[in-house]
């Protein structure tokens, strides 16, 4: 339903009223008519308020405004010196996936465009994933963002507090809402008319132990960071410490893994990898912190963590590791174990590990999360991230040259604004999944500031 003024149409829907105030003439629009244009017009969609002022200049104002925002937030940026354009573009819209209320940071702003046409795996990704949370910690670090950075500690430690050392859901609402159960609405087509449309996400039922590592990595950098106007403290470390206790509980159990798989239950190496590093890394902070004693407990756990994996998801005929325990099957999540402290880049098993994944996993320049059926069938698009994650592989293992080669294909598959979904597909290059997805924008950012030339290079 609609009404309308000289200058404005108010939209009467059933949980809002919108307002639309225009110096266009208001029944082209009612009309939906083609007209040409002769002039510029301006055009404000807001709350049912009336526009107090004329419409054209404010809205040039508040233009002005908004760019002049923009460039002074980004003009405090570290950037590399190569893929500005790229790491811009990428930084900017990361900020407007956070909830500036909260400091959440959703996983995308979409919800239920499918991976691959007709696949059914149509996901509502509008929360915030705690899977995510290293890996965006690490970009806004290496970004200097420390605006962003400070509110998503904040976010991190609300969720630390509100678990009290027990069970962390591997999702969460951006207000910290627990129950964001998943439905199916008939009420709209979908992307393409591809169904299902879901609100929710079941994710938040599973098991995943990773979270317990994503939670205290990004955290114990407060302990260290001056630049934070709100430092780690030993109250802090306790807190820290429940979560650890539940990482080193739930290290050899099994879980739904990062790729939250909805019938398959195993022990992961990538949950488990993630148990020891929050152990690790709980130990160096309590060093840190000049806690002796509690170093010693962290240390030895994350030994007891280390040998357990060593003996149950390495594969001595092959020489390599294996996506779970007693199993054999490959999981790009096992290029991490470098990335994350567990083995050095050239220590023979994760060469050999790497060399699996690049033969089996990669197709084109792109990598496949794993390739085995899930509960959707076989794999049919790439995963982004996984790729980002294969060039910072090839970096660390001097394959720098491949490396960029392999980003700047990455970057040319960017939509017009320079934006990456969740998945492309192979073949024609079409983006697939929600858009724009937090885990692309972090691996653009992420691979364009370790293969970036120094800004010594131009001296």
């Amino acid at each position: 339903e609609r009404t309308n003024g000289s200058n404005h149409i108010r939209y009467l829907c059933t949980d809002v009223i919108l307002r639309l105030t225009t110096d266009c003439p208001v029944s082209h629009i009612l009309n939906e008519r083609t007209f040409r244009l002769e002039k510029a017009h301006a055009f404000f969609l807001g709350p049912d308020e009336g526009y107090d002022q004329d419409v054209g200049p404010g809205v040039a104002a508040a233009l002005d405004r908004t760019v002049a925002y923009w460039q002074d937030w980004v003009r405090k940026l570290y950037l590399p010196l190569d893929y500005q354009e790229a790491v811009i573009r990428a930084a900017i819209t990361l900020k407007l996936c956070a909830y500036e209320e909260t400091g959440a940071i959703v996983a995308a702003l979409t919800t239920s465009v499918p991976e691959f046409p007709e696949s059914g795996r149509n996901w509502d990704y509008r929360y915030c994933w705690i899977r995510d949370a290293y890996y965006v910690v690490r970009a806004l670090n290496r970004l200097g963002a420390v605006d962003l950075l400070e509110n998503y500690l904040g976010y991190l430690r609300n969720l630390v507090d509100q678990s009290a050392g027990g069970h962390v859901q591997p999702v969460y609402g951006v207000g910290l809402e627990e129950d964001i159960d998943e439905r199916i609405t008939e009420t709209v087509a979908g992307y393409r008319g591809m169904k299902p449309v879901r609100v929710g996400n079941q994710a938040r039922e599973h098991l995943q132990h990773d979270v317990y590592g994503q939670i205290v990595l990004p955290l114990v950098q407060a302990f260290y960071d001056q630049r934070l106007l709100r430092p780690g403290t030993i109250e802090d470390f306790h807190a820290l410490e429940k979560v650890g206790e539940r990482a080193f509980a739930m290290h050899d159990q099994v879980d739904a893994g990062l790729w939250e798989f909805r019938t398959i239950a195993r022990v992961h190496t990538y949950s488990s990898v993630m148990c020891w590093a929050a152990c690790d890394r709980l130990a160096k902070a309590a060093d840190h912190l000049r806690l002796k004693d509690r170093s010693a407990v962290w240390r030895e756990r994350a030994e007891v963590i280390r040998e357990r994996i060593e003996k149950e998801a390495f594969l001595p005929d092959e020489g390599r590791f294996a996506a779970s325990f007693g199993n054999r099957e490959l999981d790009a999540s096992l290029l991490q174990m470098t990335d994350l402290g567990f083995l050095d880049a050239m220590d023979p098993r994760q060469v050999a590990t790497f060399d699996a994944i690049e033969r089996d996993l990669k197709k084109g320049p792109y990598l496949f999360r794993y390739v085995e059926p899930d509960d959707f069938g076989e794999p049919e698009t790439a995963f982004n991230f996984c790729t980002f994650w294969f060039i910072e592989a090839l970096h660390q293992n001097g394959r720098t040259d491949e490396a960029r080669e392999i980003f700047e294909q990455m970057l040319s598959r960017r939509t017009h604004a320079g934006l990456l979904s969740e998945d492309i597909s192979l073949g024609d290059d079409e983006l697939w999944g929600n858009y724009p997805q937090t885990y692309s924008l972090v691996g653009i950012i992420n691979c364009a500031v370790l293969l970036s030339r120094s800004w010594t290079d131009v001296r």
